[in-house]
């Protein structure tokens, strides 16, 4: 996988792909950075002694169902994250990126605290997992740096160009960043804009611990979960001066769209909506900086 800087070198020689502007068209090559999947067949993909079947809504969302929604939008490759349904068994992601090879990456979860954590990180980079979740809470974050598995985790990060994903929550960011400034080495992408504005308000004081991450070349964000935050209704025009000033601190090549499909495309939301805020609306952006949002940056982390 390249680095950063190789990708840049060669985009640049290459050329990259055109972003269309206009709101009938659909954009070439899109990724869609963040997307779960899950079958009602649960004999043979049993669900986590946590979960039960009245907790899949909707009941099923498998890739053709996915598929549905993201081809008619120009989405040509997609990011699975595992669902939690399943707990640490990827077995159901995993079939499903096989099934697909070249158009899905995966970001797997795993038991952090096992002793052969790196060990089972690099089992499932054979089968194309890209980066790995963790859950990002205040608690959480503060007791990385002390958990020598946890340490090792990103150690192998580092080692494999392995991300670290985080669901974080807004209060987590201060102790997660002293995780990443320990390990600036390890990719690290944070997912929904650490869930600012889940509460409907962008709170100024979370946003600048989120901005802090900028300073690490190695930290991306994804620009994702429209439906959840900010006003969260439809054409999600609120979240722009966050966007924004994620451009302006990150750069572009530093953000990811994402869908967070199935949950983008139920109750009154969709999936153009979602692609639409970053391809058509947001007038700040220039094509270059809309193609690295809508791909360039997820190619780079996870294909």
């Amino acid at each position: 996988m390249k680095t950063r800087r190789q990708f840049l070198t060669s985009a640049a020689a290459l050329g990259a792909v055109p972003c269309v502007a206009a709101a009938a068209e659909s954009v070439p090559g899109a990724i869609d950075a963040h997307v779960h999947v899950w079958t009602p067949d649960i004999s043979k993909y049993p669900l986590s002694p946590n979960y039960k079947v009245g907790d899949m809504k909707p009941p099923s969302f498998t890739p053709e169902e996915l598929l549905a929604h993201s081809k008619p939008a120009g989405v040509s490759r997609i990011v699975l994250i595992q669902m939690s349904f399943y707990g640490t068994d990827n077995s159901y992601m995993l079939d499903v990126m096989k099934a697909h090879p070249g158009v899905l990456s995966g970001v797997a979860v795993i038991d952090e605290k096992a002793p052969e954590v790196a060990e089972t990180m690099t089992e499932l980079a054979k089968s194309g997992v890209r980066g790995f979740r963790i859950r990002s809470s205040k608690a959480n974050a503060e007791s990385w740096l002390s958990s020598p598995e946890m340490n090792a985790m990103w150690t192998a990060g580092a080692a494999q160009n392995l991300s670290m994903c985080l669901l974080a929550d807004p209060d987590s960011l201060p102790a997660a960043l002293k995780m990443c400034q320990k390990h600036p080495a390890t990719p690290v992408v944070i997912d929904h804009f650490a869930r600012i504005g889940v509460s409907g308000t962008i709170e100024k004081a979370d946003l600048g611990n989120l901005l802090k991450f900028a300073e690490l070349e190695n930290v991306c964000v994804k620009t994702s979960a429209f439906y959840a935050l900010g006003k969260k209704k439809p054409p999600y025009d609120d979240l722009g001066p966050m966007i924004r000033e994620l451009r302006d601190a990150f750069g572009a090549d530093r953000l990811m769209w994402a869908s967070d499909c199935p949950y983008q495309v139920v109750d009154g939301h969709s999936y153009d909506a979602s692609i639409s805020l970053i391809r058509d609306r947001l007038d700040f952006l220039s094509e270059d900086e809309r193609d690295w949002m809508l791909r360039g940056t997820a190619e780079r982390v996870f294909f």
